[in-house]
């Protein structure tokens, strides 16, 4: 589903925000890294050392592929590595400084494009494979009728498995990747009919 440019352009701005923000959170955990772990902790900070190298690299490569966004899917699929790239982030910083994770509030790309794009636009309407409940819950493995918590986790989890990034740069999984997030966004925007609509008889 394409958008128009002054969404695209909304878009990119914001994924640049938090680009340059990751970018100076990973360059200050490498500091402390080589100040507080090296000496210490020898195993941990090669460790951190190469994860945090590794999301710099790969911030470069996002934002270079950031111009190349002209539709919804692709803008998601690359949401969704920045994403992937945060929560690594923070599984090393924590791992350094030797404290729990921190909990963040994640950006959800569907309300960005309903916020930017004045009124109701259904922008979830991908015309993909998923055009009903069912078929959604179906996607993410779950029973018809699971809470919106249970979708989101299970969309979470199958999501990290089958991220390119998680694979070692492996991309077959990207059809199945895009139509989870098809139906994941598919049961958010019509959270309503997986009550109102009845099971089907199997």
């Amino acid at each position: 589903m394409p958008f128009d440019t002054r969404r695209a352009r909304k878009f990119r701005t914001a994924m640049r925000r938090r680009i340059e923000e990751l970018r100076t959170r990973t360059e200050d955990s490498l500091d402390f890294a080589v100040e507080h772990v090296m000496q210490d902790r020898v195993d941990s900070f090669f460790n951190v050392e190469q994860g945090l190298e590794e999301i710099g690299h790969t911030l470069g490569l996002i934002e270079e592929e950031l111009e190349q966004v002209h539709d919804l899917a692709t803008a998601m699929r690359l949401e969704s590595r920045l994403e992937f790239m945060e929560d690594r982030f923070e599984e090393l910083d924590s791992e350094a400084r030797q404290r729990p994770r921190r909990r963040r509030r994640r950006i959800n790309l569907a309300d960005f494009f309903k916020a930017t794009g004045g009124g109701g636009e259904r922008t979830a309407r991908l015309h993909g494979e998923i055009n009903n409940a069912h078929d959604a819950f179906a996607a993410l493995g779950l029973r018809y009728g699971s809470s919106m918590r249970a979708v989101t986790a299970a969309f979470r989890l199958r999501a990290k498995n089958l991220h390119p990034d998680a694979r070692k740069g492996d991309r077959s999984s990207e059809p199945e990747l895009r139509r989870i997030i098809e139906a994941y966004q598919y049961l958010k925007d019509h959270d309503s009919v997986m009550h109102a609509e009845p099971p089907r008889d199997l």
